[in-house]
C-alpha cells in the first residue's frame, strides 16, 4: 500500500457543486487541500443541471419563506443558511464575473443560461486556491482509526489528512457518478442514513390518451390526487405531457407527496384543463363552438375548444364514450355535458414514480440531528464533515438543491481547520 507523502489539511471527496465550494473556500483559507473525483471530469451532474441552464438559486432573500421549502429540515438551517444564503451566491458568482438573472418563479440562471460557464467559475476557485485535484480516482475504503477518519484508500493509495469532508452526492442521475458510495460509507461510520427516494421526478401513468400527448406542455392546469378515491391535495401550475406520463414544475415538485400516497393505496388523478373557468361558463362557450360549427364532424373540431395541443389525445378519451365521426349537430346534450366535464377532470391513474436515472434529485442522506449544521461538522465522527445530497433533506426544484449545495459547502470549507 502506497502512503501519500502529503499529509493535507483536509480531503475532499467529490467534484460536485458542494464539493467545489467546500474545496475552494478551505484552499482560500490557506489550507492544503486535496480533492479526490472519480470521474474524469469535475462537477458532471451539475454540467446538466437545469436543462444545461444550471438554475445556480431562488431568489427568495426572506429566509423564513425560503427555508420552509426544505420542509422538517427547517429548523437546523437558520444558521447554516445565515452564514451563507442566497444574497451571498449571488455575490458570489457576480464577483467572479458571472451575472445572474431571475426568471419566473425566482429561479436564478447564470445570465448566459450556461451550466459550462458555471462549472468554469467553481473550477478556476479551487484552482486559484491551489487545490491539489485528482480526478477518475475512486475511494474504495475510508479507514477508521480510534473514532475518527485516519485515510481514504483510491486503489493501492492511502491517503490521509487531518480532516475529511463528504461530498459524493446521493443517487439521482447515476450515469454522473451519483451512486450512493458516500451514503454507505456514512452508514459504516455509524451514521443512520434514511434510504433514498427520488423525490423530484416524474410519475409514469397507465392513461394512452395522456401519453399521445408526449412532448405537450401546458401552463396553469390543475391537478387533483386521489387515494383510494378520497380526495389527497391540488395544485396547480405547468404540466409536461411524456411519452411515460407526467413531467413539468409542478409534478416535480409534487411527486414526494404522491410517493407517500402510492404506499396507502391506488393513486388516481384529474386535471382541469380550465381551472378559472367554471363548469356553466365552459359549457356556453363549448356551446357557442358548436353553434359555428352545426355541420362539421365532431373529431375536426375538438382543437376548437381544447387547449392548444390537446386535441389528439382528447381526441382518444372522448371516442370511449362518443362516437366522433358524427355531425356537430348530432351530439347529445348528455354528450356535451360529457364533455364539458370531462374537460374539469381529466382522468389519470397514477402507477408510480420514475427511477433515479430520471429524478433531478432524490432525498435520503444522514439525519440532520447527527450533524451540526452551524459547522456541517459529524456528531458521530469529529474530524468529518458531510454537505450537499448526502443530507436527508426534502427540497422543491426551483434552485433550492443547488443553493442547499453552496450553503453546505461554504459552511463545511469555512470551518474545517478551526
Amino acid at each position: 500500500m502506497a502512503v501519500s507523502q502529503t499529509k493535507y489539511d483536509v480531503i475532499v471527496v467529490g467534484g460536485g457543486a458542494s464539493g467545489l465550494m467546500a474545496a475552494g473556500r478551505a484552499a482560500e483559507r490557506g489550507l492544503r487541500v486535496l480533492l479526490l473525483e472519480k470521474n474524469r471530469k469535475l462537477a458532471e451532474k451539475l454540467r446538466i443541471s437545469g436543462g444545461g441552464r444550471c438554475n445556480i438559486t431562488n431568489a427568495e432573500y426572506d429566509p423564513h419563506i425560503l427555508l420552509r421549502a426544505y420542509g422538517k429540515a427547517e429548523q437546523f438551517l437558520y444558521s447554516l443558511f445565515a452564514q451563507f444564503g442566497v444574497k451571498e451566491t449571488f455575490s458570489f458568482f457576480e464577483k467572479k464575473g458571472l451575472p445572474l438573472v431571475v426568471q419566473a418563479r425566482k429561479r436564478a440562471f447564470p445570465k448566459t443560461e450556461k451550466a459550462e460557464d458555471v462549472v468554469k467559475i467553481m473550477e478556476k476557485y479551487v484552482r486559484d486556491g491551489k487545490v491539489i485535484i485528482r480526478t477518475g480516482v475512486a475511494v474504495s475504503e475510508i479507514q477508521r482509526n480510534k473514532g475518527i477518519i485516519s485515510g481514504v484508500h483510491t486503489g493501492k493509495e492511502l491517503h490521509q489528512a487531518k480532516e475529511y469532508i463528504f461530498s459524493t452526492g446521493s443517487v439521482s442521475h447515476p450515469e454522473t457518478g451519483s451512486t450512493g458510495d458516500g451514503l454507505i460509507w456514512l452508514r459504516k461510520l455509524g451514521h443512520t442514513v434514511e434510504k433514498a427516494t427520488p423525490t423530484i421526478v416524474p410519475l409514469r401513468v397507465r392513461d394512452t390518451w395522456s401519453k399521445e400527448l408526449s412532448g405537450t406542455s401546458l401552463s396553469f392546469m390543475k391537478i387533483t390526487f386521489f387515494v383510494e378515491g378520497k380526495k389527497a391535495f391540488s395544485k396547480t401550475g405547468k404540466i409536461l405531457f411524456t411519452h411515460f406520463g407526467l413531467s413539468g414544475p409542478l409534478i416535480l415538485n409534487c411527486a414526494h407527496m404522491v410517493s407517500d400516497l402510492l404506499q396507502e393505496g391506488e393513486v388516481t388523478a384529474k386535471i382541469d384543463a380550465y381551472p378559472h373557468t367554471d363548469l356553466g361558463a365552459l359549457e356556453k362557450s363549448i356551446i357557442a363552438t358548436f353553434d359555428k360549427n352545426k355541420n362539421k364532424i365532431f373529431k375536426n373540431i375538438i382543437k376548437e375548444f381544447t387547449p392548444k395541443g390537446m386535441s389528439k389525445g382528447l381526441t382518444e378519451l372522448f371516442k370511449e364514450k362518443i362516437d366522433i365521426n358524427k355531425q356537430i349537430n348530432l351530439v347529445t346534450r348528455e354528450e356535451r355535458k360529457h364533455i364539458v366535464q370531462t374537460l374539469k377532470a381529466l382522468p389519470l391513474t397514477i402507477q408510480g414514480l420514475m427511477g433515479f436515472d430520471r429524478a433531478v434529485i432524490a432525498d435520503g442522506g444522514v439525519i440532520l440531528s447527527e450533524i451540526d449544521t452551524k459547522t456541517m461538522r459529524s456528531k458521530k465522527v469529529p474530524n468529518l464533515f458531510v454537505t450537499g445530497d448526502l443530507l436527508h433533506i426534502n427540497r422543491p426544484s426551483g434552485g433550492f438543491s443547488l443553493q442547499l449545495c453552496w450553503s453546505t459547502g461554504y459552511v463545511a470549507g469555512n470551518s474545517v481547520g478551526e
